[in-house]
């Protein structure tokens, strides 16, 4: 397969320059500024390090040259450029400064030979790998301690081959916790732009303990019976902008987490400042969640403009007792539901623990959520919020929200221990939020 020439390649990368500032320009209104585009000092093809793109030739070795070779730049950093044709591959590393562009018609493709797969040590604030005790596999594109990263193209296609992984699961033959399609871990300065994802083994797109994060214009798709193939989960990270993306996966599509119980609250790494717009999908599970592993800590939510459709739960927001931890100043607006089981679900009674190591007196703290301006049409049932007994969900607000089931019946709302106001809500909500006397940060929102 021949590399793409070089003056071909810069001019395609100053074309996504151009088109990075577009939206903004059009007036639209976007947080993908905390990441600017950048130009690269080199750029070489995979073929040109010895990659072959026929689907059947292993490329792990030319991958991992090419970042090396990067690597060797320094802050001048370089370009690896993926052609047109299926680039089969092990797991490999990326490295700062470095953008990794998929042509159109690129596809790097996952090996399906699990037994060679590299395990890593377990998330310190998961305390073990989310799926079994012990490690777990290293994500098919990973990087550590890295910093200004841009993976991007021409909507070419990273893919998990995951079925293979959805088996083992399934049969439960499984020795550690499935990979992610890509995970950056301790790393800042990313933009993940314009490119596909599909048929990740585990969760797709995994941002933990990172800053300053973009993805922006990206497919993510999977079967609606894949296991646990989450669209998008920012995890312990700060400043996180997720725009212009349409994900159909087994999971939910994007879902804010922060560590899981007592290693989640020793770590202490909250998630913050996450936005996300103009989101689209399906899934059988959630549109957009919280959770439930929130032991370090979410706060300042801003999701806008959400389309969701053929979904389980348009909104969820969920956490447990044992989580310790907090999730508050969420703002959900701009929601338009269709053929949706419940349109939201605020829970303290989701997901298991760890170990049996966990408090279960560690309580969470959920306070200060507006949902607002939400349509929805096939809805089954409007909702529940039902908090925890000794830790109850306050200032909830519900505003400008109207949803029309099948017809049929009229399911109610289920609440208990929990407050706030409610206004402008069809069917009516329950009495726990029928009021907004008193309730200045629910007036202040609508």
């Amino acid at each position: 397969m021949a590399s793409r020439p070089p003056v071909v390649l810069v001019l395609a990368a100053f074309l996504l320059l151009v088109e990075w500032g577009s939206t903004a320009a059009a007036g639209e209104e976007t947080c993908s500024g905390i990441v600017p585009m950048k130009e690269r000092g080199t750029a070489m093809s995979v073929a040109d390090v010895g990659g072959v793109g026929d689907g059947r030739t292993l490329n792990t070795a030319a991958f991992q040259k090419a970042v090396a070779e990067i690597e060797q730049q320094g802050a001048a950093g370089g370009t690896l450029y993926v052609p047109p044709g299926v680039w089969l591959t092990e797991a490999f590393n990326l490295t700062s400064h470095m953008t990794l562009f998929l042509a159109r018609g690129a596809v790097i493709k996952a090996t399906q030979d699990t037994s060679s797969w590299p395990l890593i040590d377990a998330l310190p604030s998961y305390g073990r790998g989310r799926e079994l005790p012990g490690g777990r596999y290293m994500s098919l594109i990973h990087g550590n301690g890295i910093h200004d990263v841009i993976i991007t193209g021409e909507n070419g296609t990273i893919d998990g081959q995951g079925e293979v992984w959805w088996n083992m699961w399934r049969q439960r033959t499984l020795p550690f916790t499935r990979p992610n399609i890509l995970e950056l871990m301790h790393s800042k300065d990313i933009i993940i732009s314009n490119v596909v994802f599909r048929n990740s083994p585990f969760w797709n797109i995994h941002p933990v303990y990172c800053s300053n994060v973009v993805v922006r214009n990206v497919t993510v798709l999977a079967p609606h019976d894949s296991p646990n193939t989450d669209g998008i989960d920012p995890d312990s990270s700060l400043n996180v902008c997720i725009e212009d993306c349409y994900i159909s996966t087994g999971d939910d599509l994007v879902a804010v987490k922060s560590g899981w119980d007592e290693y989640g609250m020793a770590y202490a790494r909250p998630s913050s400042g996450i936005t996300i717009r103009r989101l689209t999908g399906s899934s059988p599970f959630s549109g957009f969640a919280v959770g439930s592993e929130t032991s370090g800590g979410v706060e300042d939510v801003l999701v806008e403009s959400m389309h969701v459709h053929d979904t389980g739960i348009g909104i969820h927001i969920k956490t447990n007792s044992g989580r310790g931890g907090y999730i508050r100043n969420i703002t959900v607006s701009g929601v338009n539901l269709s053929n949706v089981r419940k349109a939201l679900r605020i829970a303290g009674d989701v997901g298991g623990h760890p170990d049996d190591m966990y408090n279960p007196n560690a309580l969470p703290v959920v306070d200060g959520l507006t949902i607002k301006d939400v349509w929805g049409v096939d809805i089954q049932q409007p909702g529940s919020i039902e908090g925890i007994k000794n830790s109850p969900f306050t200032r909830v607000c519900l505003s400008n929200i109207k949803l029309d089931g099948d017809g049929a019946r009229e399911v109610p709302w289920k609440c208990e221990d929990v407050s706030g106001g409610a206004l402008g809500v069809q069917p009516s909500p329950c009495t726990e939020l029928t009021s907004i006397s008193g309730m200045s940060f629910c007036t202040n929102a609508i």
